[in-house]
């Protein structure tokens, strides 16, 4: 009889682990599930906007709100898996000038050196020449974009988009830009 009395007691002590296992794992996945959905939140909260630097280390950040608020030019880019598309967006040299960036005739002399360093969220980053974003130097259209043929960038490609117009592959046209930053080619000592 005692026998019986331990095995019921052992197999009880043993359902009481099995739920509490149960209860473990089950606020485990909870908390991961509630720390994944935290993240997205504030990563999605991150990517819906873009941070200016300029030359002299003054910065701006630019939401997505804002940017859909500024005068729009449209740039066609080629598609190296079909047709050329139509993007709309704020001109680089503006979103630039908003920080410092030397434009037209101000730009000139060591400026003319200055590079445009554009990250996207995946770590993807192009340089450009600070001449080169010039309307004054170059007549194709370099914008930061908001939108492709009518609608909102998909998620994959935005919120924002680097457009360069006249290149021949976009492989400078970063997709999910984060950040746009002029280093100076000959910092101050």
């Amino acid at each position: 009889m005692r026998l019986r009395s331990i095995t019921a007691s052992a197999t009880l002590s043993q359902g009481e682990d099995m739920w509490e296992n149960r209860g473990m794992r089950l606020a485990t996945v909870f908390v991961a599930v509630g720390y994944a959905a935290l993240s997205l939140a504030v990563s999605g909260a991150r990517a819906q906007s873009v941070t200016l630097r300029g030359p002299t280390g003054q910065t701006r950040s630019v939401t997505a709100a804002e940017l859909a608020a500024m005068p729009h030019q449209s740039a066609s880019l080629v598609n190296e898996h079909g047709p050329a598309k139509r993007y709309e967006g704020v001109a680089l040299t503006d979103l630039l000038q908003s920080v410092g960036a030397p434009a037209g005739k101000t730009l000139r002399g060591p400026a003319l050196a200055d590079i445009v360093v554009v990250t996207a969220s995946d770590g993807y980053r192009v340089a450009l020449g600070l001449g080169e974003i010039d309307p004054g130097v170059r007549s194709e259209k370099i914008l930061l974009a908001d939108r492709v043929e009518g609608a909102p960038l998909p998620g994959g490609e935005g919120p924002f988009r680097l457009v360069i117009e006249g290149d021949l592959r976009p492989v400078r046209s970063a997709r999910m830009v984060t950040a746009i930053a002029v280093e100076p080619a000959h910092p101050a000592n």
